[in-house]
């Protein structure tokens, strides 16, 4: 490739990875729109599922797309990703029911779990081809910055974005419009590309455990979504779920302890850093997913607040994001140990989701402003900081198995923690409020209204305390972390 045809393919990959991270966020602020339009009933109940879907496909895809570079070379997976993600997005705008757009969020998540992944082994074999000159000059300090800048932004432009639509568009436009971009990609990704192709040796892909992993995730997201409130606990559903999910857990570990390549080795937690890395960051994942998604609905439900403005909240969490994460990109470069900013940036998140956990339905709306700027502040300070322990502490034979492990974990806790947040939001909604779902609030009226938004405020505030509690776990096990001194 020609210095120019790499440059192009820096500013595709770029932009691909920011239309991972703006397609995880955008769906956040019309999820009230989509739950009017498609199933005004029953709509707030599924919207874990509909977070969950596409969390769970893109966590089941994850471990397959590193070998697949390897067998098949990660041009033909790029695009191959990108065009999976592009149809998945054209079926979910034009989704009929809430259950035809879950389904559709599900595809369009097995594209999405390349976005990310693959788009950073397309960025490393950029750089290993590169002239060592032009190689230093994109490394180092500059990728925690750009890496920073990136979730910023997305996490940014995509409620904006998805507010807009939905309020003076569609919002079936927040799908649509990821294909003008999508096919910009393509096209230019299949014009200068020009990847090495791997030959020789080709790596066995463990099928059987990606889809073990999937079985047992979404046996797991059963349980609690329907434990308690579709089915009784005692019933012989929930039990047999819970059978399952016990008995696929045994059998992903066997089958992790038997393959040849398998897509998590067992071996991994037998080194303390990598052991605790992947408990903290699906933790992190648990907790941002639930922050997300639950602030722009207490602003929508219970503020009254139009999706446009309700998404520019999220406005100060993304400049916290993206200013401290270049702030510690560079203080790291420069040998701060990165055990610091992940214990202070737990802390700081944990006191954030504990501000948000005493909103009421007249608190000021500048303190939820605050509280998401200092949760920015933490957020920042953890993303990229677990990844760059974990590629430092793997052995080298592993250390894309150990990349895919850590995002792997925290796929798998941002699906179970929407899952577990709208189960514990519905419960206790049911118990405080006037009876019926939260999806009928607007229909109500009188005290039944003021009733039902009392008991919506105690749900989403016990959704943030249990937030608040996942990250102070996750301070626990952040202090316990022991870095080996280089």
């Amino acid at each position: 490739m020609t210095g120019g045809q790499r440059k192009i393919a820096l500013v595709v990959c770029l932009t691909t990875m920011l239309l991972a991270v703006l397609d995880q966020n955008i769906v956040s602020a019309v999820t009230v729109p989509i739950v009017r339009d498609l199933d005004p009933a029953h709509g707030i109940d599924r919207v874990p599922w509909l977070i969950s879907a596409f969390a769970l496909a893109s966590t089941a895809a994850l471990p397959l797309y590193g070998k697949l570079c390897d067998t098949l070379g990660a041009r033909k997976v790029f695009l191959s990703a990108v065009a999976a993600f592009l149809v998945g997005s054209a079926l979910c705008g034009a989704a009929q029911s809430m259950e035809q757009l879950i389904a559709f969020r599900a595809l369009q998540g097995i594209g999405g779990g390349g976005l990310m992944s693959v788009t950073m082994v397309v960025i490393a074999q950029l750089k290993a081809a590169a002239p060592a000159e032009e190689g230093d000059a994109k490394g180092g300090k500059g990728g925690s910055g750009i890496g920073g800048l990136v979730a910023g932004a997305g996490m940014a432009l995509g409620p904006v974005l998805g507010g807009v639509l939905a309020d003076h568009a569609d919002w079936r436009w927040v799908f649509y419009v990821n294909l003008p971009v999508g096919l910009a990609v393509l096209v230019a990704a299949a014009a200068v590309l020009k990847l090495p192709r791997h030959h020789g040796t080709r790596h066995r892909i463990d099928f059987l455990g990606a889809g073990l992993a999937a079985a047992f995730s979404t046996a797991v997201l059963l349980v609690t979504e329907w434990g308690g409130k579709e089915y009784a606990w005692g019933s012989p559903v929930v039990l047999g779920l819970i059978a399952a999910s016990v008995l696929l857990l045994g059998l992903f570990l066997w089958r992790q302890a038997t393959a040849a390549e398998p897509v998590l080795p067992l071996s991994l937690f037998r080194i303390p850093v990598l052991r605790i890395s992947f408990a903290l960051q699906a933790l992190i994942g648990t907790a941002l997913m639930g922050s997300m998604i639950y602030v722009i609905i207490y602003l929508q439900l219970v503020r009254g607040i139009a999706a446009t403005n309700a998404s520019l909240f999220l406005l100060p969490m993304a400049a916290g994001i993206s200013v401290i994460g270049i702030v510690t990109g560079r203080l790291t470069a420069r040998g701060w140990p990165q055990k610091t900013f992940v214990i202070t940036g737990t802390a700081v998140s944990a006191a954030a989701m504990g501000i948000l956990a005493t909103l009421s339905a007249d608190t000021g709306l500048w303190v939820v402003g605050a509280a998401l700027l200092l949760l920015g502040l933490g957020f920042g300070q953890l993303l990229g900081q677990l990844i760059q322990l974990t590629q430092e502490s793997a052995p080298p034979r592993q250390l894309g198995v150990a990349t895919t492990g850590i995002r792997f974990f925290q796929s798998l806790g941002g699906a179970l923690g929407a899952s577990l947040f709208g189960t514990v939001l519905a419960r206790v909604y049911e118990a405080k409020g006037p009876g019926g779902s939260a999806s009928r609030i607007a229909a109500l009226s009188g005290e039944a209204h003021a009733q039902a938004i009392r008991a919506f405020v105690s749900s989403v505030d016990t959704v943030f305390a249990c937030a608040a509690g996942a990250m102070l776990v996750a301070l626990l096990l952040a202090l316990r972390l022991r870095v080996p001194r280089p």
